[in-house]
């Protein structure tokens, strides 16, 4: 009986009903929407107007939406991200972006004097060929520079046929020759092949190929210097089996002329230690040697020193603090550093970069590889190109004559950087249908794929990119050396 006198005394009153009841009463401004009308003339099926007047103007707003989400409406670019800062800026102290978001490409504007360089085989045509129809849909499609196709062997018709038929530039095809490639005389060709077969051995990372330690060197010293590139001032390097993912609406070797840039990477990362155990001792050394003083960018590559702990001020004598347990010890020495700075392994991934070809033909920079070269490190350790060409920049440059193509979206193997769009910047975009597949369905689908980019976010600096989700950008994994750059190139200039 209690549970029941219970339940009875929270059942609402009259008086609660009827406040309730007028909650759902409607103004009397808008009464008219509940008055029923019939659908047509003669039928007996009544509806309120509210729900008749509902339909359009649902339809009516779903039309607006799509006409402004989608990629190719004016309308796209007046939405704000409406995501919170994710991306953070960089101080333009030295550097800036030349240009975030879309242009409208200068087709018929003034180019430099460059050319892209690639260095293929007859074999690698299919990554070639992905390479450059992937820079062709998102840059040269609009200005049309040469490229440069070099080989330690000789490019058979097919390779420089079906290359022709997908560029928009004027082509040339080189040899090198072995004065730039294997083994150079002053080399105990045993020894080094001996050693190369040491680093196979230890599962060091290309370290048992001689074809990739030829590459190194030619890439650090002699490819400026083949007779094909003689008469260009800019140089853009392309790889087998590359992407790029933003299109790229003006021209950075103009930018970079007028900016006064003698480099430009848009990925840094470390290099594995194994590779390179004594590089840092001869680039070193050859500062020091000719009492080059840094500009800045030398900072971006070394570890910074560890101070001294400040040992505890006391009264004890001293010949009792001598026998304290340690005292008097040799200190101990870092075997990897050189007057106090250490190699951090952080480097410009020198796949992709845009330089003045001046600086590599330089007399200091060929100094610094012929000691490079003389050491025997291109044999008994396996340097790489990029290594080899960030600490000569460290030695040679500051970070004003360094461009970060942070609006490049690019990947080689396992290694991406995309950017974010920048918002209120993308402009409608130009189909590219490749009509020389053969293929039109193909050809068609292919060009869809780039008709919708990822969505702007704020400070982004993209152009209608369109990022591999497979993977997480380097700046997201422990490998990155962006932070270092940051560090020289004056900081951040947004929180975290």
């Amino acid at each position: 009986m209690g549970l029941v006198r219970q339940l009875y005394q929270r059942l609402p009153s009259k008086k609660q009903l009827d406040e309730i009841s007028g909650y759902n009463r409607l103004s009397p401004r808008l009464a008219f929407l509940r008055r029923r009308i019939r659908l047509k003339g003669s039928s007996t099926v009544t509806m309120p107007l509210g729900v008749v007047l509902l339909f359009p103007i649902t339809v009516l707003l779903l039309i607006l939406l799509l006409f402004v989400r989608h990629p190719n409406s004016p309308a796209r670019n007046l939405i704000p991200s409406g995501a919170p800062p994710q991306i953070r800026k960089i101080s333009e102290k030295y550097d800036h972006t030349f240009v975030s978001g879309c242009l409208e490409p200068q087709v018929e504007g003034k180019r430099e004097n460059a050319a892209f360089v690639v260095l293929a085989r007859n074999k690698e045509l299919p990554g070639v060929i992905q390479s450059v129809r992937s820079i062709e849909r998102h840059f040269n499609r609009w200005f049309h520079y040469p490229y440069v196709f070099l080989n330690d062997g000789e490019f058979n018709q097919t390779f420089k046929d079906t290359i022709k038929n997908y560029t928009s530039g004027d082509v040339e095809f080189g040899q090198i020759d072995s004065s730039m490639w294997g083994f150079p005389d002053w080399v105990d060709v045993d020894d080094a092949e001996e050693s190369i077969a040491k680093q196979g051995d230890a599962a060091i990372m290309y370290g048992g190929m001689a074809s990739y330690h030829h590459m190194c060197r030619f890439y650090s010293g002699f490819f400026y210097k083949h007779e094909l590139l003689q008469k260009y001032e800019w140089y853009w390097r392309l790889e087998p089996e590359i992407k790029y993912f933003c299109d790229i609406t003006y021209d950075p070797f103009a930018h970079m002329a007028r900016n006064n840039k003698t480099y430009g990477f848009t990925i840094a990362v470390k290099e594995l230690k194994e590779t390179v155990p004594n590089l840092f001792r001869y680039a070193s050394a050859f500062k020091r040697s000719r009492n080059i003083k840094s500009q800045g960018l030398w900072e971006m590559f070394t570890e910074e020193k560890e101070r001294p702990k400040e040992q505890a001020k006391d009264s004890l004598p001293e010949d009792i603090k001598k026998m304290e347990p340690g005292q008097g010890k040799i200190p101990n020495v870092d075997p990897d550093a050189m007057e106090d700075e250490k190699y951090n392994m952080c480097h410009f991934w020198s796949n992709f970069e845009i330089a003045r070809l001046d600086f590599f033909r330089s007399q200091a920079y060929e100094d610094f590889f012929n000691m490079m070269d003389k050491s025997g490190g291109f044999w008994a350790e396996r340097w790489g190109d990029a290594p080899i060409h960030s600490l000569a920049a460290g030695v040679l440059l500051g970070p004003q004559d360094v461009h970060y193509f942070r609006d490049f979206g690019y990947r080689h193997t396992t290694i991406q950087h995309c950017p974010a769009n920048a918002p209120t910047r993308q402009l409608a975009r130009e189909p590219h249908i490749e009509t020389w597949l053969g293929d039109d369905k193909k050809a068609k689908e292919d060009d869809e794929y780039w008709a919708s980019w990822d969505a702007e976010k704020e400070n982004g600096v993209g152009c209608r990119c369109k990022c591999d989700t497979d993977i997480v950008d380097i700046e997201g994994k422990k490998g990155s050396c962006l932070s270092e750059w940051v560090k020289v190139a004056g900081g951040w200039t947004s929180p975290a």
